[in-house]
């Protein structure tokens, strides 16, 4: 029997989300964004580094920008990428 549930999907972190997170990437049952988010969050409960630098994120899911769409609104299936990208300034 498998430890992966039927919604699990992959959260990849980049840049300073990876090292607030202290992983690349990890796994979760969600079915929306704001499912994935919650998750992740609940993961960290005392950590408010990790939570200010995902709510300033990119998200994106698959090659897909999330964008300003509501977080609830946005599905995502079994073996979807969800990956945060934080703000980064470049020249």
């Amino acid at each position: 029997m498998s430890d992966e549930s039927e919604n699990d999907v992959t959260v990849r972190y980049w840049g300073s989300a990876r090292s607030a997170a202290g992983l690349e990437t990890e796994r979760v049952a969600a079915r929306t964004v704001a499912g994935v988010i919650d998750e992740i969050v609940r993961r960290r409960p005392r950590d408010r580094r990790f939570l200010d630098v995902i709510e300033t994120c990119g998200v994106l899911v698959g090659e897909i920008p999330v964008g300003g769409r509501e977080p609830s609104d946005v599905a995502v299936q079994a073996g979807d990428v969800v990956e945060f990208l934080p703000p980064f300034a470049g020249g």
